[in-house]
């Protein structure tokens, strides 16, 4: 039965690591970037909307600025609400590179492990074949010790 390598079954393991860093890099900048475009559509559209909130004195011109004092808090809200799911993006982006990182050092540790077993299993195979060469010696021993005793009582 053949084992996996120290990174896996397969033989690309520092290539896949670099090509999971580069595509960590990317989606953090295409994050950044969007954090930065919701950031200043709520800074834009807030700022419009002082600007258009005075009152003035013809009731038309009110109306309008009532109607883009609307689509500004709608367009706020629209960018609050992708800010939301950005944040939950990014919750989810540091869960699983959380799990990325574990199976990188679970990986590792079975490694460690194999490294063990084998060493374990080299060692109990020195250890038998001592017992083995030990035990063959005492019955050597014995079987002598007996083939003596043996002789001695004849001779009595």
């Amino acid at each position: 039965m053949s084992k996996p390598g120290p990174l896996g079954s397969g033989s690309g393991g520092v290539g896949v690591t670099s090509a999971a860093n580069q595509a960590a890099a990317q989606k953090q900048k295409a994050l950044l970037l969007r954090v930065d475009n919701d950031i200043s559509q709520i800074v834009d559209n807030f700022s419009a909307l002082l600007t258009i909130s005075r009152v003035n004195d013809p009731p038309v011109r009110n109306s309008q600025e009532a109607f883009q004092m609307e689509m500004r808090a709608a367009r706020m809200v629209q960018a609050a609400d992708s800010l939301l799911k950005l944040v939950s993006e990014l919750k989810q982006t540091a869960i699983f590179s959380n799990f990325t990182s574990l199976n990188e050092q679970v990986e590792s540790r079975i490694f460690e492990f194999d490294q063990l077993s084998n060493k374990t299993s080299y060692l109990l195979e020195k250890i038998g074949e001592e017992a083995a060469a030990s035990l063959k010696e005492l019955e050597l021993h014995y079987y002598s010790s007996m083939a003596r005793n043996g002789a001695g009582d004849e001779e009595n």
